[in-house]
């Protein structure tokens, strides 16, 4: 499995950026796909994660400012990202679980000004 994550970039406090991944190569056997994300000097961290049936999990603080959604035809998740922090900062890894393994993209910046 490969995963190409997109749409990070540069935004003012408060506002909105939408981040993707499209999973290649044995998506179908992909359970669960998933946000991640790793702050300047500390540790990677769940953001969101989504599984094949829909049923999400979110970390508390981005419940209710960020959305995983995912299109299981185009083997892609999305992160819809909300009223932006600076504490949001950091790269964002998408994520992919089959039963056997692990994938990790190659990450993808969101910076956020304030």
């Amino acid at each position: 499995v490969q995963l190409q994550a997109s749409g990070g970039g540069l935004v003012q406090a408060g506002g909105s950026l939408r981040l993707s991944c499209a999973a290649s190569g044995s998506a179908f056997s992909i359970n669960v796909m998933g946000w991640y994300r790793q702050a300047p000097g500390k540790q990677r961290e769940l953001v969101a994660t989504i599984s094949t049936y829909g049923s999400t999990n979110y970390a508390s603080s981005m419940k209710g400012r960020f959305t995983i959604s995912r299109d299981n035809a185009k083997n892609t998740v999305y992160l819809q990202m909300n009223s932006l922090k600076p504490e949001d900062t950091g790269v964002y890894y998408c994520n992919a679980r089959t039963i056997f393994d692990e994938y990790w993209g190659q990450g993808t910046l969101v910076t956020v000004s304030s």
